[in-house]
Formats: C-alpha cells, structure tokens, sequence
C-alpha cells in the first residue's frame, strides 16, 4: 500500500488550579499512565502522546494551535480527569483543525467505596467534567466524537483505534489527488460532480490527462520489469490459458502489466493516489485496464469506473481508513428476486481488487463486449461472507450526500462459468426491498465502495468530521 505518514494522536487533560498543586500532578501521573497503557496495549494503530493538564484559555488555545501547524499530529483526544470550567476550551476549539475525541472516561473503574473521601471526590470529577466539556462542543456545533467507558477495557480501546483511522483518513483526504485518464462516460449523471466543491469541502484535487499522456508513459515501461511481474504473478494467482493460445494468453496478460507500471509511474511521478479511466475513451491502447487496475487497487490506489471521480477519491480514503483489508470498488450488477434468496450480485466488468477473495484469484483472457478492443486479462475469483457495509457519495448540487447500508455478504450460490468477472453477493440488512428502495429513494448510485473492515460507526463519525448529510438506510 502507499505509505501513510507515522502519525500521532495528542492527548490532553483538563483540570483547573482550585484543587491545588500537588493534586494537579496527581491528574497528570493519572493521564500519563492512561496515554503509556494505551500504547502499550497493541490495539491502537496510531500511538498517542501526553502533552499537557491543561488549566487555562492560554494554554489550552496554544495547544490547538501548535496542533494545527504540527503535520505528524492527527487529531487531540481530551480527558476531563476534574472539573474544568469549559469556558477556557472556546478558543481553542474554535481554532482547532483537526479531529477530536472526547474521552469521557474515570481514572479507576469503579468507586472505592471503603476508602473514598471528599479529597477523593474533588480530585476524580469526571462524571460531570465530562457534561461540563460536553456542552461547550455541543454548543460551538462541534462535530467532535465521544468515546464513554473506562479507557482500560478492550471495548472502549477499540473505539478509539477505530476513531484514530477515520481521523487519519480525514488528513490524508486532503492530500488525495485525481488523475482523470480521458473524459466521463458520456450522458451518465451519477458519477458527475462539482470538483471545486469537492475541494473545498473534501481536500480532493481532480485533474485530467489524456489518454495518450498516459499512454507516453506506458511505452517506456520496460520488457524487463513486465517480466519480472508475470513471474511474481505466476506465484500470487492461477494462470488459467482457457480457449486462448499461450502466445495470446501471455501477451494479453503482460499488456496489462505495461499499463500497470505505466500508470503507476504517471500516478506516482506526479503525486496521485487515485485515477478514472473510460471504456468510450482509449485511444492508443489496445485493451481497457482491467488486471492493472485491479493490481493498483490492491496495492491501495483509489480507483473509478467511466470517469468516476467522486469513487475514486472515496475509494482511496476508506482504503487509508481501513489500512486497504477488504474495501473495494464495487457495482451493483444484477438481482435475485427470489423469495428467501433474496440478494444483490456486485461486479464491475474487470475491477474489483483481490483483497476480498475467499479462493485463489486466477488470471484469464476472455473478450469484453464494450470499448472495441483486445480481449483483456483479468482476476476472476469469489467474494467473501460476514458483515460489511457499502458506501456511495452524491453530489445534488447544493449538497454532498453520504449514503450506506451495512450488508450481509455472501457467496454466490453457484459459479458463473460464462460471466468471468470477480463476483460478491450481498442481502442489506435492511432487506434487499426496504434497502434498495430508501438507496434509490435517496439518489444512490450503481458506483460503491463495499469495506469488510469499516464499520458503519465509522463512516458516520467521518461524515460528522467533513460535516456532510450521511443517510445510514436500516
């Protein structure tokens, strides 16, 4: 995958001088010995850092600045161990650019009722510390998250690894950039959009290239490393010559790997981290990315069928956000409508990436019915079963919409000899009727990003993050 920057979480705790000196550097050994179990627990994929009890307005906005200018900070996590008067958070707030987390957590777990005295009482006051903070965020309209029970238990630390994802996500989103290879599939409306907008309000750059700029870059692709790929694949997949010549066979599959390098070079030269291509626009190319972009994809590039900016952009955060396990580009391709079989079949012709296989992927040649080109190689293999949730973005204009649903994924019940694509069955949770429905009610289109390892809680707090109209369908 793409490297993600080492990045780190601040954390800070609020308390005030009227409990005295002494007990103020009792808060801080508490704090500091919560931030080392946390690290020291294995579970969080970012570490955190202690930074400060904070006691004043002064010192408080001073911190969300320096966090701000900090690159390798991604987001502040707060802990009210006392009481502190929420008044001095406004500033600082305010000015924060950055995720936060609220972790309305208590020192011990439980009351110590043998031993507790008002000494006890006035140093552990998070129960209303935390509605003390808590109003002030909801009264400065924060999107903020808040994470509530004790930060020891395996729950609570899962909240917060989960938390840390979406947060990093967020800062790499507005480092994601776009190279749109030729035009948009003409007269669709769906995958249009307002790029400006997109900018502004995601980070995201969009910008297009001709086909044949690419195609300058995949000619100086040399013979050597495409043939040191098709060995690596040879180990990684199944050859599968089928009807096709070995000659045939060979050479359709390492024109693929030409187009692999020649867009991975153009991507990386140039600093993009995901691309569109277009079935309607292929001049100079002999076949349409089909195991390349399933490579890229599985290597964690974002990617968009027929100019599909908004997914591809989409497909490159969630794929940071769930360190790139089991999310993937996705369309809605045919239905079972039958009574207790009811069930959505999800494909794109040739571009879905292999991390949700549940069999050995195996590389095949097999015509393809549209772009009027050569019969291009691809990854054919089975989807997976468990949970998982599917995701689109809409642009409507005066809006970016959000929509999901979290689905049950299946195995498709029988193979598919004459469709060899990469396949995924799935039901929505909501049921295949009322899910469908509210999806297409709600203007949700046929592109999708469906994510074994997200959670539907995590799309939420990320749509919270960006400020942005999610429409979770249950």
């Amino acid at each position: 995958m793409i490297k993600i920057p080492d990045y780190k979480f601040w954390f800070v705790t609020g308390s005030q001088f009227l409990y005295g000196d002494e007990q103020l550097k009792s808060v801080e050994k508490d704090a500091r010995d919560i931030v080392d179990k946390l690290n020291a627990s294995g579970k969080l994929p970012y570490p955190i850092e202690f930074k400060l009890v904070a006691t004043t307005a002064e010192n408080i906005t001073k911190l969300m600045k320096d966090a701000n200018y900090d690159d390798s900070v991604a987001g502040v996590i707060t802990w009210m161990h006392t009481f502190s008067p929420a008044k001095n958070w406004i500033r600082g707030t305010q000015l924060l650019q950055k995720p936060l987390l609220h972790l309305a957590t208590q020192y011990l777990n439980k009351i110590p009722y043998a031993d507790i005295d008002f000494d006890y009482m006035n140093l552990n006051q998070s129960a209303h510390g935390d509605r003390e903070y808590g109003f002030i965020n909801a009264r400065l309209r924060e999107h903020n998250k808040v994470v509530y029970g004790w930060w020891g238990d395996a729950e609570t630390q899962k909240e917060i690894a989960d938390w840390q994802d979406v947060a990093v996500a967020y800062n790499e989103s507005f480092k994601i950039k776009v190279a749109a290879f030729g035009g948009k599939m003409r007269n669709v409306a769906v995958t249009d959009g307002d790029k400006i907008e997109a900018q502004i309000k995601f980070g995201w750059t969009v910008d297009y290239f001709a086909v044949g700029d690419l195609v300058a870059e995949m000619d100086k692709v040399s013979d050597a490393d495409i043939d040191a790929k098709y060995k690596d694949l040879q180990k990684d997949y199944t050859f599968v010559t089928g009807d096709n010549s070995d000659e045939k066979f060979e050479e359709a599959t390492k024109y693929q790997l030409r187009e692999y390098f020649g867009i991975k070079r153009f991507l990386d030269d140039r600093g993009y981290t995901a691309f569109t291509d277009n079935f309607e626009d292929l001049y100079g190319m002999k076949q349409l990315p089909g195991l390349a972009t399933q490579l890229l994809i599985a290597d964690g590039y974002g990617f968009g069928a027929e100019g599909d900016w908004k997914s591809a952009a989409l497909g490159r955060l969630l794929k940071v956000m769930s360190h790139n396990k089991m999310t993937v580009f996705m369309e809605d391709y045919t239905l079972d409508l039958r009574k207790g079989h009811e069930a959505i079949l999800g494909s794109h012709m040739l571009e879905v990436d292999p991390s949700i296989a549940s069999d050995k992927p195996r590389v095949e040649v097999h015509p393809l019915d549209i772009g009027g080109k050569d019969d291009p190689a691809r990854l054919v293999f089975t989807g997976s079963e468990g949970d998982a949730i599917d995701v689109t973005l809409a642009d409507f204009g005066d809006e970016f919409r959000m929509i999901m649903y979290e689905v049950n994924a299946h195995k498709p019940e029988a193979e598919t000899p004459k469709l060899p694509v990469a396949k995924q069955l799935w039901t929505p949770k909501a049921g295949l009727k009322a899910g469908a429905t509210q999806w297409i009610r709600n203007g949700g289109g046929h592109h999708t990003i469906l994510s074994f390892a997200l959670t539907a809680d995590q799309i939420e707090t990320m749509s919270d993050m960006f400020g942005l109209h999610l429409i979770n369908i249950k």
